[in-house]
């Protein structure tokens, strides 16, 4: 996944920074593995939004509340989808491990408000061991999310 999210993100060009880790499964352990605080590392949930695949991502110190997400969307209903009904639509990532770059598998993509908050945003980047940072307003430009109030603290 990395080569397709770099090569999209160099035909825009975009300035960005691989980091690489050792290998973390949890947002929280990711962000202490890449030394960042859990609030400037964005983590992608996926949902079911009246049964079609999408993404939501907020701070990885933050939960989706998945009543919040609803109302926000408009939809009857909002779901966690299992790792059975996802995993197969992005094959050159490991599980649990793709980019908030719903535009680049034709789903929607979902933006927490409070990721605009910081300048930057970092990110899983098809691996459990590499992260992308790059400007938080060229990651809106490209993916054109939905931005809404759908976070609680842990």
């Amino acid at each position: 996944m990395l080569k397709k999210l770099t090569d999209h993100l160099d035909t825009n060009g975009v300035k960005y920074l691989v980091l690489k880790h050792s290998p973390a499964f949890t947002a929280q352990e990711i962000a202490a593995s890449a030394h960042l605080p859990g609030r400037e590392l964005a983590k992608t949930v996926m949902v079911k939004v009246d049964g079609k695949m999408a993404m939501a991502v907020l701070p990885a110190s933050s939960m989706v509340d998945f009543t919040m997400l609803r109302d926000g969307i408009g939809a009857r209903a909002v779901e966690l989808a299992t790792e059975a009904e996802f995993k197969g639509l992005f094959p050159e990532c490991e599980v649990g491990a793709m980019p908030p770059f719903g535009n680049l598998y034709n789903m929607n993509v979902y933006v927490e408000a409070g990721l605009k908050e910081d300048n930057e945003i970092a990110f899983n980047a098809g691996t459990h061991k590499e992260l992308v940072r790059l400007p938080y307003a060229d990651f809106e430009r490209l993916v054109s999310p939905k931005i809404l109030d759908f976070g609680s603290r842990r």
